[in-house]
């Protein structure tokens, strides 16, 4: 017979790690509650809780923690979904899990399905609106099988600042009409195509004019909220402990922006290239001056860019292990020598312990040199 009080309190627990977003499944989840109360899984599975049981105690926490207020968030994270989904079109959108059932809480990703057969064709339309993500690769074994789930991870700023997590997992076009299976009830997931979600709203929230919701789209007038959501995403990006014994890469090019600002504080353009020069690490790490250059095309002037793209070739240049034609192509630019300032600034900005503003701080001082 299962011990249902200790069930209880592993369900209790799991759902604490879930809602504080400890963990983010259900599966890691109850059975590291289960450890830690010496409830070993492999012996004693029938003291697990079922994904259901948990789900409930995170709808208790839910109510405890944030009362009325989540249904105001529910509402606006279902706006949100529908505004990306009208982007999204072209892939089929389909809106699932807490959002789509109502069971949401405070921190909660929107989870979408796309269809498509190429991952890229789906982030171009997200590099279109200047939205900032990373693709992740996902391989997951079951019933002795392995699959390889590809999410992208989308983080939105709508016209009033609110930022909005979504996590798309894209499927292949055939899949579209496939009946996937919740692992709380067993039985199919709900999930709202377009004209389905567009239904519940007009039903739920009927003060909503989706035709003014759909021409008030956010719009990316603001530059500096771009930077913000490049940067935020290098908090916690490792680097190489022999080349940057300083931390993480916010950490350095928050260096490397103190140092900039120090040495030229009336060059607005040299300055941002020193806090975003390594703003792609966050996207694509194994090329970042590429993504760099995709995230922040059209938002920088041809000097700052200039400076992001090249500051890695100024290391070879420095090394001597640059070809010919590269080191004449360079020496050609008029902004050659801000390279190499930029270069230096670069090698520099690696110690440790030392003071840097915050990413706000650093913003605000840049924006203030425009105006």
């Amino acid at each position: 017979m299962p011990d249902r009080k200790t069930r209880k309190r592993i369900a209790v627990e799991a759902a604490r790690m879930m809602y504080e977003r400890v963990e983010s499944e259900y599966y890691s989840a109850k059975r590291k509650a289960a450890r830690r109360f010496g409830v070993d899984p492999k012996y004693h599975p029938r003291n697990l809780p079922s994904n259901r049981e948990i789900r409930d105690q995170i709808e208790i926490l839910t109510a405890l923690h944030e009362g009325n207020r989540r249904f105001a968030n529910l509402r606006e994270m279902r706006l949100a979904a529908l505004r990306l989904m009208w982007k999204l079109e072209a892939f089929n959108p389909r809106l699932i899990g807490s959002v789509a059932t109502g069971h949401v809480r405070a921190g909660s990703d929107i989870d979408i399905h796309v269809f498509s057969d190429n991952v890229s064709a789906v982030t171009t339309l997200l590099d279109e609106d200047r939205l900032v993500y990373t693709v992740e690769r996902k391989r997951v074994i079951k019933h002795n099988e392995e699959r390889v789930f590809t999410h992208v991870h989308v983080t939105d700023h709508t016209c009033r600042g609110a930022k909005t997590r979504f996590e798309l997992t894209v499927y292949a076009r055939n899949l579209v009409n496939y009946v996937f299976k919740s692992s709380i009830t067993g039985k199919a997931i709900e999930r709202y195509t377009i004209p389905q979600l567009e239904g519940l709203i007009r039903a739920e929230y009927p003060d909503v004019n989706l035709d003014d919701l759909r021409e008030g789209q956010a719009t990316w007038a603001d530059p500096f909220t771009i930077y913000k959501l490049l940067l935020e995403r290098l908090d916690g990006v490792k680097q190489s402990p022999e080349f940057h014994p300083e931390g993480d890469a916010l950490y350095h090019s928050l260096q490397a922006f103190d140092l900039a600002r120090d040495q030229f504080p009336y060059d607005e353009e040299f300055v941002l290239a020193a806090l975003l020069h390594d703003v792609g690490k966050g996207i694509d790490p194994q090329d970042h001056v590429a993504a760099a250059m995709d995230a922040l095309e059209g938002l920088i002037t041809p000097r700052t860019a200039f400076l992001v793209e090249n500051h890695m070739l100024a290391m070879e240049f420095k090394e001597g292990t640059l070809p010919a034609r590269l080191r004449a192509g360079l020496r050609e630019s008029e902004w050659f020598e801000d390279l190499l300032e930029l270069r230096d600034i670069d090698d520099v900005a690696r110690q440790r312990g030392v003071a840097v503003p915050t990413v706000d701080e650093a913003l605000e001082f840049i924006r203030s040199m425009g105006e």
